[in-house]
């Protein structure tokens, strides 16, 4: 089983490119961000060149204040492109896999309408590369307009894009539908990427109500090989959160 670092959560303190060399020192078998634009490309390029380590994915732009994407709010389609564009030609720089579309606050079925044609620009202006969406739990995004795996999966049906996935979030999943384990199942072929933390507070993946041990059961049966995102935030120094990884690898060993 491979795992991947957020950055976004993991290492803070730190310069991205910083943080990558971190993640690598830690064992971690790639790294992914959100917003890494403030950092130049050619030095990202050069941590993972040097680490070795690949980049799964990054987030388009969330947008101005109070905004958290832009790919669904009816009347910013010029801006969502924008935002898009930026995101692709950056993972082009850095060679990172995929690009999370942020949908925005939003609801409705103008909100909908808007973000299927935003996503199919995407899809198609991404290539190969991958494009991910995901939903995020009422908790911690009250108004986002992607919130279930029901709703991202007929959204993906309708798009019709053979590169637009499911970024599966076993954290956000818990939160909203509390079914993690019959939801995989149910979603592996179109889920692009697994992401993990405990529930409900968003720490390590090692308690809560979410017992991981299982998840990493599922996931090894149902086949998953691609390594899979720790996106926790940690509380104190991220290396002093990593016992959880330590142990994974340990029982692989033995």
């Amino acid at each position: 089983m491979k795992f991947s670092a957020n950055l976004g959560f993991l290492w803070t303190e730190m310069t991205l490119p910083a943080a990558i060399i971190a993640a690598a020192e830690a064992g971690f078998d790639a790294v992914e961000c959100h917003w890494p634009y403030d950092v130049s490309a050619p030095s990202v390029r050069s941590a993972l060149r040097e680490t070795g380590l690949p980049m799964l994915g990054l987030n388009t732009r969330r947008g101005g204040r109070g905004e958290n994407g832009l790919s669904a709010l009816p009347g910013r389609v010029g801006d969502a492109r924008a935002a898009i564009d930026e995101a692709l030609a950056y993972a082009q720089e850095t060679q990172t896999q995929a690009v999370h579309v942020m949908a925005g606050f939003a609801e409705g079925a103008k909100a909908r309408d808007t973000f299927l044609e935003t996503l199919r620009y995407a899809c198609e202006q991404a290539g190969e590369r991958m494009i991910l969406i995901e939903p995020l739990n009422m908790f911690d995004a009250p108004g986002y307009f992607l919130q279930t795996t029901d709703q991202a999966a007929a959204i993906i049906d309708d798009v019709g894009a053979p590169n637009l996935k499911l970024m599966f979030d076993c954290y956000h999943v818990q939160r909203t539908e509390g079914t993690v384990i019959p939801r995989l199942e149910a979603l592996l072929p179109m889920i692009g990427h697994v992401q993990v933390a405990s529930a409900p507070d968003r720490g390590p993946p090692d308690h809560g109500d979410l017992e991981y041990a299982h998840v990493w059961k599922a996931l090894n049966r149902l086949g998953w090989e691609r390594p899979i995102g720790a996106e926790y935030k940690p509380v104190g120094p991220t290396s002093e959160t990593l016992d959880w990884l330590a142990d994974l690898r340990a029982a692989a060993s033995r």
